[in-house]
């Protein structure tokens, strides 16, 4: 397992065993799916599962990646009093029990979870099984799970070394940057004109990408809506990801305005982007949330944005992600509250005015990029399994 030649020792080995706890979001589970992906590059007969749930986007994301997904139930622990926080309460603590029986099956030597209310059960039982366990944070400001949790993990990996503070195991920590799937592609004029003619875009024209995570985000979707149906992007195309949840019903929305969503002028709109690395490696301006995923992303591509930051997230986190790459001159910031088919208009075609401007925001957005990441990460997990 993890074999690797030192001087004089051989390690074991037969194959190892890894469990993926990683689940709700493409911010979650791509980079578990980053991590399952290098893993199976060093180790080539390694057995890896991902635990989820059965509602996520795990559920695609997962398989499609090539592993196996086994579910558990698990709801973020609440302290508020309902019949529907009661009941979900109680079915994360029977997923406690489904996740040590997942465990006592497949016997994995090491438990990884990529935060959030998922990784309760699986790094819990894990712990009380004396297998070793591993949460990678990538918030500046960490979940809530991986500070519960903190006390029963081996190695705390982070993709901020900010977010340091907020642990009192200090040497459990290593700042290793956020796994992604998303990497610079220096793509050929072959290779985009294949992904515009995928679109049914065209190569000659700007091209603005915008989405709002796996889930979608409904005040940047309503400003979108606006903006297309008032025909401000004249001067250029876009390609949309609205999120699976929302993609019926944005088309909807634009059925009852009488456009076919599949037939609008210079616009591409899909549930969600599989090739998202293509993509961003294709256009010129980002306009996005700014969860730290897409922040690690944008920065590995070099791309110019316009962030419209998620308010309701615990001490403005997206907010400071933002500020990042705003105070570099990477990217400019939209309120959620602001957003709306003019202002967000007006910034797009002020930055497409000035090409030279995009380049400069696009290589200063290369400054915080981290990389060889998964293989950091690789190295920490080898370090602590038996």
């Amino acid at each position: 397992m993890f074999q690797e030649q030192v001087i004089g020792v051989k390690f074991k080995e037969e194959k190892v065993r890894v469990i993926i706890a990683a689940a709700g979001t493409g911010g979650h589970i791509n980079p578990g799916i980053a991590i399952a992906n290098k893993i199976k590059e060093k180790e080539k007969d390694s057995e890896i599962i991902f635990i989820g749930t059965q509602r996520g986007i795990e559920n695609d994301l997962v398989p499609r990646a090539g592993y196996k997904l086994r579910t558990i139930d698990a709801y973020g622990i609440s302290k508020k009093i309902s019949l529907k926080t009661i009941s979900n309460n109680i079915k994360t603590i029977k997923g406690f029990a489904q996740a040590k029986k997942i465990i006592k099956e497949f016997k994995p030597d090491v438990v990884i979870g990529t935060g959030g209310y998922i990784c309760g059960g699986p790094i819990s039982a894990a712990h009380k099984l004396g297998i070793p366990t591993v949460i990678h944070e990538s918030n500046a400001y960490p979940g809530k799970a991986t500070k519960f949790l903190s006390k029963k993990l081996d190695k705390i990996l982070l993709g901020f070394a900010d977010a340091e503070k907020y642990f009192s195991d200090k040497e459990k920590l290593v700042v290793t940057g956020t796994p992604t799937k998303v990497k610079e592609e220096n793509l050929t004029d072959e290779q985009k004109d294949k992904i515009y003619s995928s679109l049914g875009l065209s190569k000659e024209m700007p091209t603005v990408l915008v989405f709002g995570g796996s889930q979608g985000a409904k005040a940047i979707n309503e400003a979108m809506v606006a903006l297309i149906e008032e025909n401000k992007n004249k001067n250029y195309q876009i390609v949309w990801s609205v999120g699976q949840k929302q993609y019926d019903i944005i088309k909807e929305e634009f059925n009852q305005k009488k456009i076919d969503i599949d037939k609008i002028k210079n616009t591409k709109i899909l549930p969600y982007i599989y090739n998202m690395s293509e993509i961003m490696n294709t256009v010129d301006i980002i306009v996005a949330r700014s969860g730290a995923m897409t922040i690690t992303e944008l920065a590995l591509v070099g791309k110019p944005a316009i962030f419209i930051p998620l308010p309701s997230m615990s001490a403005n986190r997206q907010l400071d992600n933002a500020k990042v790459l705003e105070n570099l001159g990477a990217a400019k910031i939209i309120l959620n509250e602001e957003v709306n088919s003019e202002n967000l208009s007006k910034t797009i075609d002020e930055m497409l005015e000035n090409p030279e401007k995009l380049k400069e925001m696009g290589n200063q957005a290369r400054k915080i990029a981290k990389y060889n990441v998964e293989e950091k990460i690789y190295e920490e997990i080898k370090k602590i399994v038996k």
